[in-house]
Parts: structure tokens; sequence; C-alpha cells
């Protein structure tokens, strides 16, 4: 008989609630994504439904644990990455994911966010960033650009935002990258390849907010530009984009700089080749910086390496320590030290 993670569909994956958030939001297509990505990680992974949950604080992106047939658990603001960091030291061989948005991640919830970051525990986040606080009626958010005028900055934010793949590689993150919303194949895809990351997983997703932040990601998302203002990356490949794929990525000094294939000299032997598990943050820093217009933004894994992980650091420790343990048991515990009978 065929193993059953051989043979899930999206639809194993839907729940029967009710999808309440806003036609034309983008958390549509990201639950849509999610929903086709999963039975790929089951299949490259070996793992059984029951093995997955999906961990929530606070915000519209939260509504995402109603909304998948797995474990769920929606927590509260900006406490997700505590909830789901702690859902996988003590059962390590759940699958855990974690949904969250640029404010319950990286204003209320940035302390926990950086550190799960830092201890590269091995769950997978998944960061909508729409730029703006939706569920609570259009503030600005940590990622919101400078000069941006909201609800609570009507004459323009006077803060600099975050970048968060710059903060996730900051803070020593292992694997971070970058998708969006429209873009359903693509998240799916890095879905796979942050499963199957062993360390914490960082995917960011650039989301509309048709309400509060209406075309924040246009000048990127429209078919006429796309292909000229994205580049999506993949490892070992030459860094290459644009509709004619006659523009490239060369490093000029400790810079990148974009050049067109065939003009002043540059020919494809001088392109780039994306090096995703470099253990050296200092090009993908830059790649995941890049900004339209002086650069097209990057989409797809930008930093994948290996390295030892929390969890697998606290199994070892503990199997270390008890071996050469004088209490085994929680009646050695009690029966140690001094005692009385009474």
């Amino acid at each position: 008989m065929e193993e059953k993670y051989l043979q899930y569909t999206p639809q194993d994956f839907k729940s029967d609630q009710e999808v309440r958030w806003c036609p034309g939001c983008g958390d549509h297509a990201i639950l849509s994504a999610v929903q086709k990505g999963l039975p790929e990680v089951s299949k490259a992974l070996k793992y059984n439904l029951e093995r997955y949950v999906f961990v929530s604080g606070i915000g519209c992106s939260s509504r995402f644990p109603y909304y998948v047939d797995t474990y769920g658990f929606h927590g509260i603001h900006g406490r997700a990455s505590a909830i789901a960091t702690g859902v996988k030291v003590a059962n390590p061989t759940l699958s855990v994911w974690q949904i969250t948005g640029d404010g319950d991640a990286l204003a209320i919830g940035g302390n926990h966010f950086i550190h799960a970051v830092r201890r590269n525990i091995d769950t997978n986040i998944l960061l909508f960033n729409n730029q703006i606080y939706g569920l609570t009626k259009g503030q600005y958010s940590p990622t919101s650009p400078l000069g941006k005028i909201t609800k609570t900055s009507p004459f323009g934010t006077v803060e600099h935002p975050f970048r968060p793949g710059e903060l996730v590689i900051g803070a020593q993150g292992k694997f971070f990258a970058r998708s969006l919303d429209i873009d359903v194949k693509l998240t799916s895809e890095l879905m796979v390849e942050a499963a199957k990351h062993d360390g914490t997983s960082v995917v960011e997703i650039l989301q509309n907010c048709v309400i509060f932040n209406d075309g924040a990601y246009d000048y990127i998302t429209d078919r006429e530009h796309r292909e000229d203002r994205v580049i999506v990356l993949r490892h070992g490949e030459k860094m290459v984009f644009g509709k004619n794929r006659d523009k490239g990525l060369v490093l000029s000094g400790l810079s990148l700089k974009v050049v067109t294939i065939g003009q002043g000299g540059f020919t494809m032997d001088d392109i780039l080749v994306h090096d995703a598990y470099n253990s050296n943050p200092g090009v993908h820093m830059m790649l995941a910086n890049m900004e339209f217009p002086d650069y097209p933004v990057a989409l797809g894994v930008i930093r994948n390496v290996k390295d030892s992980t929390y969890d697998d650091n606290v199994r070892d420790q503990v199997l270390e320590v008890m071996k050469d343990a004088k209490i085994k048991s929680v009646d050695d515990l009690l029966n140690s030290g001094e005692t009385w009978e009474v």
C-alpha cells in the first residue's frame, strides 16, 4: 500500500472553516500556495499530515491556522515565535510553521523573532509583509517606508523601516527567502526548500493589503515591468534577469552592480553565480537589501547555510548529561539528598 505522505493533495490541507479575509487580499494566494506546497513537503520529507503544526500570533495573517487542516495554535500578539519554538523543542518530530505579519513579528514580537532566528530552532516562519497594520485599520508598521502616510503618520513616517532580510541575516540567520503573494508557484517552491532546511527558515512574502495599503508592490508585480524589476535567484545559476534576459549582477568593488550583457564590455562570463550555501553573509546581505529602482528586488532562496540547531543541541546535551547522571528518574530525584521518615 502506498504511504500516506505520497497521496496528499491540496484538498487534504483545506479546513471546513469559512475564509474571512477581504476579497482580493494577498493572503488568499498565500493560503493557496501553502495548501499546494504541503503535499510536496510531505513527499520530499515523508511527513504525514499529523506532523504539521501551524502557529500564529495576532493580525490578519494569524487567522491562518483555522484554514489549514492540521494542528494549530492561534496565540497572542507578538508571541508566535515563543510558542512555535516551544512546540518544536518539546516535540522535535513535528513540522512547525509560524505564520506572522510585519507588525506581529517585527514590532511587539521583534525580540522573540530575532532570538528564534539566532538560536536556529528548526521552525519555518512565513512572514507576510504588507507594510501596514491591516487588522487594526491602517497604522504604519516597522516595514512601512520612510515618509509613508497612514492613519498614525498623517504627515509621513519619520522612521527608517526594517528590512526583514537584513534583520534575519544580521541575527545570524541561516535561511532567508522571498516571494510575492501573487506568485503561488514560487511560494510553494520556497516552502519545500524551507522545510528541507534544518534550522530556522524565514520566507518573506510581499503581500498586498487591498484596503489599507493597496498597490504597495505594484512597481514589481505588474506584468509589464515585473521581469525587469525582480530577479529570481537559484543556487548555482547566473544572476540574470530582464524581459530579454540581458541584464545581470556583477561585483564592482565591494558592491553589486547591474549591467547589460553585451554592453560596456560585459559578457555572460562576468555575471555572478548565486551561491546560497556560502557561509559568508556578505553577498547574501547585499542581495536581500536590493531595492528598486537601483536594483531588481531579489526573490527566491537568498541564503541557505547549514549549521547546528538549538533543538538538536538540547537533545544532545540531555543525552550526554544523562550518561553519567546519578538521577535517572523522578523517583531517584525525590529520594535524593536528605530524606526523613515521618
